[in-house]
C-alpha cells in the first residue's frame, strides 16, 4: 500500500469510497473544490494501482481538521485507515499545526474508539450537527 497526493483523476474512485461510506455523502463537485483548497492534506491509500480509502483534512490556524476520511467497506479492519490518519497528521505536523480534530457521529461507536486508540480524545459534543439531527462528538489529539 501506498499513500500519496490525490490527482483529479482519483475523483471518481473517491467519490465512490464515499458514497458506499456515508449517510450523506460529500457531493463529488465538493470532494473537488476540497482539493482545490487544501491540495496539500488530500490523500489517497493505493493498492495494487487501486484507490482504496482516502483522508481529507484542512489548515484552521495551528490545528488541523480531518473533514473526511473513509475505506472502501470490503477493505475496513486491516489498518488503511490508521495508516491513512498516520500521514495526515504527520504532514499537518510538517505544516506546524499543534492539535488534529474531528467530528463523528456519535452513534459511530467503531470510530470513536478508532480514533481513541490513536490518542484522540473526546473534547465535547455538538447537538444536531448531522443533517438528519444527531449529535456529533469531538475528538482531538495535541502533537507533543
Amino acid at each position: 500500500m501506498i499513500i500519496r497526493k490525490f490527482r483529479p483523476s482519483d475523483l471518481s474512485r473517491v467519490y465512490e469510497i464515499e458514497c458506499r461510506s456515508f449517510k450523506d455523502p460529500y457531493p463529488a463537485l465538493f470532494l473537488m473544490n476540497l482539493y482545490e483548497t487544501y491540495p496539500a492534506t488530500f490523500l489517497v491509500a493505493e493498492e495494487n494501482g487501486a484507490v482504496v480509502g482516502y483522508v481529507i483534512s484542512r489548515m484552521v490556524n495551528v490545528s488541523g481538521h480531518v473533514l473526511a476520511i473513509a475505506v472502501e467497506p470490503g477493505r475496513r479492519y486491516r489498518g488503511i485507515g490508521r495508516v491513512l490518519m498516520n500521514a495526515v497528521t504527520e504532514r499537518l505536523r510538517e505544516f506546524g499545526m499543534k492539535d488534529i480534530y474531528l467530528e463523528v457521529r456519535i452513534s459511530n461507536t467503531a470510530a470513536v474508539k478508532f480514533y481513541k486508540k490513536l490518542g484522540f480524545e473526546e473534547r465535547g459534543i455538538i447537538r444536531s450537527y448531522y443533517s438528519d439531527g444527531e449529535d456529533a462528538v469531538i475528538l482531538k489529539k495535541i502533537f507533543f
